[in-house]
């Protein structure tokens, strides 16, 4: 471990990218806070790794505020040091047919949520004049694909809402950092595909485009890097004194982020009609 020994909260750390943030951090020394809703794999997590665990749905007021409360408590009076908002995930569906459950689920755990976890462990950072929260976002917060828009304007959300904290809490002595993956072999991509059946029976426009971007996601997720990849580059972030506002995992994706910005969009727009078949 590198420098002091932090104190962190992990959340959505039952699974993917969490799991293995939470897992990492605790090799690396620091007493990790795992939370997530799926209480056997915490209790799991808790035995084979070391870490203290907390049930948590970010999507509710009240667990939140029961978990601020136990935070308190399990480090005596200390609070976190760090903060990872992990918890997310994402729906395919075309727009013109993604339901109001799908739209607002993601958006009540990919930002809403986000946004009444860090309110409520703020606070303790305040009062110590110092911490970190690291927000992970995604390469599709700085550009858009079909078939994702609704997941896509959540992690634009999230790097906006980054943005400006990093700016109101700088005075406060808090950094507030973005990781931003790329594609990463986890259930993520198992998750955002599982209701894409629904969208095809909801109306048959869409299926030729939903089949290929199957295909695509099937064949990208394949040779990505797993969740430990992106876990180490939060490790550092947590040990390093003055991190980067946002870090890009892996590297390879800055070129494609580069190009995006670069690429006028009628060219951009045909190119990904042409491979979904739209």
């Amino acid at each position: 471990m590198s420098g002091t020994k932090k104190t962190i909260l992990v959340t959505g750390a039952t699974s993917g990218i969490g799991r293995a943030t939470a897992i990492e951090l605790a090799r690396r020394g620091h007493e990790v806070i795992a939370s997530g809703r799926k209480t056997e794999i915490l209790d799991a997590m808790a035995s084979e790794h070391g870490v203290k665990t907390l049930v948590l749905d970010v999507t509710s007021r009240e667990a939140i505020e029961k978990v601020a409360g136990e935070v308190e408590s399990i480090t005596d009076g200390h609070g976190i040091d760090v903060l990872v908002n992990n918890a997310g995930f994402g729906r395919l569906a075309p727009m013109e047919l993604i339901t109001d459950d799908d739209m607002l689920g993601q958006f009540e755990t990919n930002v809403f949520g986000l946004v009444r976890v860090t309110q409520a462990l703020l606070p303790g950072m305040k009062r110590r004049g110092s911490g970190k929260i690291i927000n992970i976002s995604s390469v599709v917060g700085r550009l858009s694909i079909p078939m994702q828009g609704i997941y896509c304007a959540t992690k634009h959300a999230v790097e906006a809402l980054s943005d400006a904290w990093r700016v109101e809490l700088r005075g406060f002595g808090i950094k507030v950092v973005l990781v931003e993956p790329g594609a990463i072999q986890t259930s993520f991509g198992a998750t955002a595909l599982a209701n894409e059946q629904k969208y095809k029976d909801a109306g048959a426009d869409y299926n030729v485009a939903i089949d290929n971007y199957h295909r695509l996601m099937e064949k990208m997720y394949a040779s990505s890097p797993g969740p430990e990849r992106v876990a180490r580059c939060v490790a550092r972030i947590v040990e390093k004194r003055s991190p980067r506002a946002r870090y890009v995992v892996p590297w390879t994706n800055r070129p494609m982020i580069f190009l995006y910005k670069a690429t006028p969009s009628f060219i951009l727009d045909r190119l990904m009609a042409r491979m979904l078949g739209l």
